[in-house]
């Protein structure tokens, strides 16, 4: 059955229990990883993802914490033995900053050979796997990310991830009627490009979806977990609403 890991789920700055949020989405179609955090190697691992497994990876946007793994990410598969040709989709500002940071190791031979595949918001990206499309949306945020809706063809059932975001309405039409959104909580109150708890509930009551997941959050910065909830309750979300917790699987 299709679903979604959460590698990390901390904001720019991690906690002691929280890395910088990025994610696995796991399908018939093998793992494509979205965005990138240092240690994602070793995460797969502990999540029980063959890293030499990977189809692909979306990077939502270009900031630090959502790309700074790409390198040693490229040096590590290379070294661990991975065959072919790994495919990075990705809004074409993002990528070209990826591939400077990527040339900037000088790691030669040292890393998995890569491809790049820019994206529009809109577009379809070819990360689902059979039997799933993957569709996008821009979103506002000081460096515009991609939010993604993963949706099974043949019953329409989806999950989305916000990406980094301020409130905004083309992630509310994304995630109309998904049973699961995941979506970013790093603030504790309104704040450009970010999302508060209390917002984050407000979009997931306007999307009418099952279920929402916080990521990109922090204790320590935005507020306890159980206010959190208690927050996007009062924002009108009457579904199940959590702090994602790493490693923790999101089925649909």
């Amino acid at each position: 059955m299709a679903h979604m890991v959460l590698l990390g789920v901390g904001t720019a700055v991690p906690d002691a229990d929280r890395d910088t949020t990025h994610l696995v989405w796991l399908s018939d179609g093998g793992p494509y990883l979205i965005d990138c955090g240092g240690s994602t190697f070793q995460r797969l691992l502990r999540a029980g993802v063959d890293p030499l497994e990977l189809r692909g990876l979306l990077l939502t946007h270009g900031h630090a914490d959502h790309v700074h793994g790409l390198p040693i990410l490229l040096f590590q598969l290379a070294i661990a033995g991975f065959e072919g040709t790994l495919p990075i989709h990705g809004a074409e500002r993002t990528l070209a900053l990826a591939r400077r940071i990527v040339e900037a190791f000088e790691l030669g031979s040292h890393q998995a050979v890569a491809s790049y595949h820019p994206l529009r918001p809109g577009d379809m990206a070819p990360i689902g796997g059979a039997g799933w499309r993957v569709r996008t949306a821009e979103t506002v945020h000081p460096w515009p990310a991609l939010a993604t809706r993963f949706e099974r063809e043949h019953d329409g059932a989806a999950i989305v991830y916000s990406a980094d975001t301020e409130p905004c309405e083309a992630v509310v039409e994304l995630a109309r009627g998904a049973r699961v959104l995941i979506h970013e909580a790093t603030t504790a109150g309104p704040s450009e490009g970010h999302t508060s708890p209390r917002q984050a509930g407000e979009i997931a009551a306007q999307s009418g979806v099952g279920r929402l997941v916080l990521v990109h959050f922090s204790n320590r910065y935005t507020m306890s977990e159980e206010q959190a909830v208690v927050e996007a309750t009062a924002g009108g979300f009457t579904g199940m609403a959590s702090v994602g917790r790493e490693y923790e699987l999101i089925q649909i």
